[in-house]
């Protein structure tokens, strides 16, 4: 019991914000991954690091696994804190993304880590910050009425993040839904899958 107690009084009061980008993106079928696809003068990741980077989060972490982000010149990383965390397990599906989100986030002592994703570059900081600065511990953004991220997922709710499978905190969503707060978000919740979503939103 002590080794428990001093962990729980060493836990830093800090949340990070976890990008999930690690996917083949395969249903894009462009002459690039998705996630480097030029949207509106800057790769569709590029909007997505910048709008959790305004949102002023203790760390970002940003997954990887199907793109080297380390060798990629279009994107400007290091200009917003980001740390990369290669998911070398990423085909098995996003929970595995989630899940290396969440050792990181572990050794790091944080308190909780708001998710979202790489391909939604229409989420803006706002949402993002409203997320994160809600006092819930499972809290996900609504836009129109419907819940999409980011998420919110406090340390106390980690073990029930899946380990395989291509659901992350959805599942949490709807194994818990007693504990969920909504946050009304301004912002678009669209995801670039495919070239059509591109030329549709560009």
């Amino acid at each position: 019991m002590e080794n428990i107690s001093e962990q729980v009084r060493t836990r830093n009061d800090t949340t990070a914000a976890v990008i999930l980008a690690a996917g083949l993106g395969e249903r894009f079928q462009g002459a690039s991954h998705k996630l480097l696809a030029p949207f509106r003068g800057k790769p569709v990741l590029q909007w997505v690091i910048e709008a959790a980077s305004a949102a002023d989060f203790d760390d970002i972490y940003l997954i990887s696994g199907a793109i080297d982000f380390t060798k990629e010149k279009k994107l400007k990383l290091s200009d917003h804190g980001v740390t990369i965390v290669e998911n070398h397990n990423f085909e098995d599906g996003q929970a595995s993304s989630l899940r290396s989100a969440i050792a990181i986030a572990e050794h790091d002592n944080h308190s909780a880590i708001v998710v979202g994703l790489g391909d939604m570059p229409l989420v803006p900081a706002s949402a993002w910050r409203s997320v994160g600065s809600s006092d819930g511990k499972l809290v996900v953004a609504t836009f129109t009425g419907n819940q999409r991220p980011p998420v919110k997922i406090h340390h106390e709710l980690w073990s029930l993040v899946p380990i395989s499978g291509d659901e992350g905190a959805r599942s949490l969503l709807r194994l818990r839904p007693d504990l969920i707060d909504e946050i009304v978000c301004e912002g678009n919740p669209i995801d670039i899958d495919t070239r059509g979503d591109l030329e549709r939103w560009n």
